[in-house]
């Protein structure tokens, strides 16, 4: 059986969430294959929302394996109070019986949250606008080879490394003068939630995935953050610290792309992006504020207002070329009902002359060349039969279906669980 993969094809924030809740009642298997706690999948249920952070969506169905993959790091505190949350909210979730974390994933240290507020707010460093989740330094640290992993955790001297870490850390951090939380205090709370982690199944996940893919089941991967903030092919720097593409799920999972099948990449029918980086269609105006509070485009995470622009398809374009998308699942279309007209970027005009329609650099001095397209009118959040979709943005999905070259399979038509149609 293949493994398919959900990404987000623009700069997070797209509704991955809602789409993996929708579709992972068909899977054995869900598993995320990179980021961490900087991730935020919302996810509905019986009218409330909850964000998952570092859990795979797939964790509410019981029959569903939900697995922490290689390619991850992991923040046990962060994740301890993910779950104690998790069952306040649905006291029927029991991710101790269906929950598999890689005893290879990389975990998020207390001080690595120190070091990236500190590097964020340093002006030796290159602010970019991260969410200060120690994200990147746990990678970094990975990189150097520097860092401890989930299977050390049963190490008789696992405690003794830490602490060596912390102390290394502190040291470096006290002597740029910043204000420091007690190394006790940080040291007690990691270390409980550390027993906390020990309760959850731990193993060589690539194996568990093989074994199980060669069984028949079916997974599914999911990605977080999204194509255009990879650290090799995305806006860099203003990127994340791991791989989103397709190819990153491979790595990220020990899964051979042999095995791939589907690769679903979701796009919102405009954009938006959080923190600092290159946006050639951003809106500045009135109409760029009136998106942002119909769309509740503040960060799941942070709350942070997110950055509104049209939708930019040579930038959509480079994302389905590196991650080989086959399905493209639309959101937010209902966002932009009752406006008269809606614009897309067809392509950039350089400072060269030349013209660019697929673009991955999004040069600040290229100039968007917009086409106007009319607006649809009325509510479509009750509509589930496509046929029913009002004709301007029936238009609207066709000359995107045409710019693409790949379908759009799917139509998210409000923030609803169930308020998503199949296309016919």
């Amino acid at each position: 059986m293949n493994m398919d993969i959900v990404l987000g094809l623009q700069w997070g924030d797209e509704g991955k969430g809602k789409f993996i809740d929708l579709i992972s009642e068909d899977y054995d298997i869900t598993a995320r294959f990179n980021g961490g706690a900087n991730a935020g999948h919302s996810i509905e249920r019986n009218g409330k929302r909850i964000t998952l952070k570092s859990l795979p969506s797939g964790i509410f169905m019981k029959d569903v394996q939900n697995v922490i993959g290689t390619g991850t790091v992991l923040d046990p505190v962060s994740l301890k109070k993910e779950i104690l949350n998790l069952r306040q909210f649905d006291g029927t979730v029991e991710p101790e019986k269906n929950l598999i974390i890689s005893q290879k994933a990389h975990l998020v240290l207390p001080t690595h949250k120190l070091l990236d507020i500190f590097m964020e707010e340093n002006p030796d460093y290159t602010t970019i606008g991260t969410t200060k989740n120690g994200i990147a330094q746990a990678y970094s640290n990975k990189i150097l080879r520097q860092n401890l992993r989930v299977g050390d955790i049963d190490s008789p001297d696992f405690k003794d490394r830490v602490e060596h870490i912390l102390q290394r850390d502190y040291r470096l951090l006290a002597g740029n003068d910043i204000v420091l939380p007690s190394l006790d205090e940080i040291s007690l709370d990691f270390f409980e939630a550390i027993d906390f982690l020990k309760k959850f199944a731990r193993t060589d996940t690539e194996l568990f995935l093989n074994t199980v893919l060669s069984d028949g089941k079916k997974v599914l991967a999911e990605g977080s953050q999204a194509a255009m903030l990879d650290i090799d092919h995305g806006t860099y720097p203003y990127v994340t610290s791991s791989s989103t593409t397709a190819a990153g799920a491979c790595t990220g999972l020990g899964v051979s792309p042999k095995k791939v099948g589907e690769i679903f990449g979701i796009a919102k029918a405009y954009c938006t992006r959080v923190g600092n980086g290159m946006f050639p269609t951003e809106l500045f105006n009135e109409l760029g504020e009136e998106i942002r509070i119909k769309g509740n485009e503040y960060g799941s995470n942070t709350g942070r207002p997110r950055r509104i622009g049209w939708l930019d398809l040579p930038a959509l374009r480079y994302a389905i070329m590196i991650t080989g998308v086959t399905q493209v699942i639309l959101t937010k279309a209902d966002v932009l009902s009752g406006m008269k007209s809606v614009e897309v970027c067809t392509h950039y005009e350089l400072e060269d002359g030349n013209i660019a329609r697929t673009s991955g650099t999004l040069p600040e001095n290229a100039h968007p060349v917009l086409k106007q397209m009319k607006g649809w009118e009325g509510d479509i959040t009750a509509i589930q039969d496509s046929a029913n979709l009002p004709e301007e943005l029936k238009a609207f999905l066709s000359f995107l279906n045409d710019e693409l070259g790949v379908p759009i399979t799917y139509l998210s038509t409000g923030p609803g669980r169930k308020q998503i149609i199949k296309m016919n």
